[in-house]
């Protein structure tokens, strides 16, 4: 659709950039926090620990000084479940409250809005034990984690995002570190979304009671969300993608949103004896969620051909979770040869960014805001100081002025968080893929300084939000 006039930003949008507590804050293991998942699984081969990060847990004024700088309206981050709660339920650590206290008044003091996601890939570590979301009482942990959160900061929070990806988590979450299969399991799909079906139920009723204890509060979901392409106009090929699409997207918003299975889904369970069980009080639970707008976090779309049950050639399981993958009779992954890649091989396509979004909108008819879309690459800090990252400015330009022909077509935009607000571990490459605004001078085992430089990003950004978005 070609527009004669493009509609301007709104004025109240969201702009921003994005965190996650493990991968941002550091003091992994101190200040009365236990260990999460995170911080007792293998780590990929090279890569540095979580012991410092980004240092952000004892420089948060410093990054949100200059997060104010660059005229942000909010900032995403995550609360550590198990820096609240180091069993992850019981008792409290009153240290781990107060820093959450101090981060969420220093935004304030800086007109910024805080807008929390309660859960990013970091599930304590003896409730990991315990059987993580395998264990039906996950559902009751996540509760009470969430009662704490409303508690104590519901005062000052107005928006909330629940579980950061819950897709990802399912999908891929070996690659994630996340996913806890029981030893002798013998079916792993059924298992798998027995876990995914604890973690809907957990966030249904999550988002319940912040309509209940959070004074116009409101809260959504946080999936990844990429629209999937056929590779051809061949009849099969377009099932495959909507397969796809049915198993990657619209399970969790069609869950989120209407409470309710996605058919597709629901079928491919049945031919996998993996429909997940109810528990009494589910399936009301389930209805009774109704987020207040979508979240999602966008990179790439996706490309997929029909994949025979008789096809010999074997798809790999992929590094992360933005590449292709297969099962047979469902779908084939498959490189679009339309797409140029990152340097990390992930594909670049900003129109898919309008095409998912007009397909959400229209799906479901609620508010969006972006909370994770960025570019990955080797920054460079010369002698002066100064980090030129033009390829990181294109990328995102890109996805801005397909975010401003969406809502020229009608899609009601919140806002838009970019990953990420400052340089951080990433989940697989460490601090050496670097997505942030703002650098930090450290290496992946050499420490540094950890010094805070402006990117060329963050000036282009900065004149972006106070422009709101007329400067591009």
């Amino acid at each position: 659709m070609h527009h004669k006039k493009l509609k301007p930003f709104p004025k109240n949008f969201l702009w921003g950039a994005s965190t996650s507590a493990y991968q941002v804050e550091g003091a992994s293991l101190t200040h009365g926090k236990g260990p999460s998942c995170q911080d007792v699984k293998e780590l990929p081969p090279g890569t540095s620990g979580l012991d410092v990060c980004a240092d952000h847990y004892h420089r948060y004024k410093e990054d949100v000084a200059l997060m104010a700088e660059m005229g942000f309206k909010v900032y995403r981050f995550s609360i550590s479940w198990s820096r609240l709660l180091p069993e992850g339920t019981g008792r409290i650590n009153q240290e781990g409250i107060d820093f959450y206290n101090n981060l969420i008044d220093e935004c304030l003091k800086h007109d910024i809005i805080p807008l929390v996601t309660m859960f990013h890939f970091d599930m304590p570590a003896a409730l990991d034990a315990r059987g993580s979301w395998s264990n039906p009482e996950s559902v009751d942990w996540f509760v009470e984690f969430a009662k704490l959160m409303y508690e104590s900061y519901g005062d000052r929070v107005k928006y909330w995002l629940t579980i950061n990806e819950q897709n990802m988590l399912t999908l891929v979450g070996p690659l994630i570190g996340t996913l806890h299969i029981p030893e002798g399991c013998t079916n792993e799909i059924k298992e798998i979304y027995q876990q995914n079906h604890h973690m809907l139920v957990a966030q249904a009723k999550a988002m319940a009671l912040c309509h209940e204890m959070v004074e116009g509060g409101k809260i959504g979901p946080a999936p990844n969300i990429s629209l999937v392409y056929p590779a051809s106009c061949k009849p099969e090929d377009v099932i495959a993608s909507q397969n796809t699409n049915a198993i990657r997207n619209w399970l969790y918003l069609d869950m989120s949103v209407y409470g309710v299975y996605n058919n597709l889904v629901w079928a491919y369970l049945e031919e996998n004896d993996a429909t997940p069980t109810f528990a009494p009080g589910d399936e009301e639970a389930l209805k009774n969620g109704n987020p207040d707008f979508i979240g999602f976090n966008y990179y790439n779309t996706m490309t997929v051909e029909h994949y025979a049950m008789d096809d010999q050639e074997e798809q790999t399981a992929g590094s992360d979770q933005q590449h292709q993958r297969g099962e047979k009779g469902f779908y084939k992954g498959f490189r679009n040869p339309n797409l140029p890649t990152t340097e990390f091989g992930w594909e670049i396509d900003p129109v898919g960014f309008r095409s998912t979004v007009r397909e959400m909108y229209s799906r479901y008819r609620l508010p969006l805001i972006v909370t994770e879309n960025g570019l990955g690459a080797y920054d460079t800090l010369t002698e002066d100081g100064k980090i030129h990252d033009a390829y990181r400015i294109e990328y995102l330009r890109k996805h801005l002025e397909q975010i401003q022909l969406a809502i020229t077509d009608g899609v009601e935009m919140m806002g838009y968080c970019p990953w990420s607000a400052i340089d951080l571990v990433s989940t697989h490459e460490g601090i050496v893929k670097r997505y942030g605004f703002i650098y930090v001078d450290r290496e992946e085992f050499d420490l540094k300084t950890l010094n805070r430089y402006r990117k060329d990003s963050f000036f282009w950004y900065k004149d972006v939000i106070a422009s709101n978005g007329e400067k591009m």
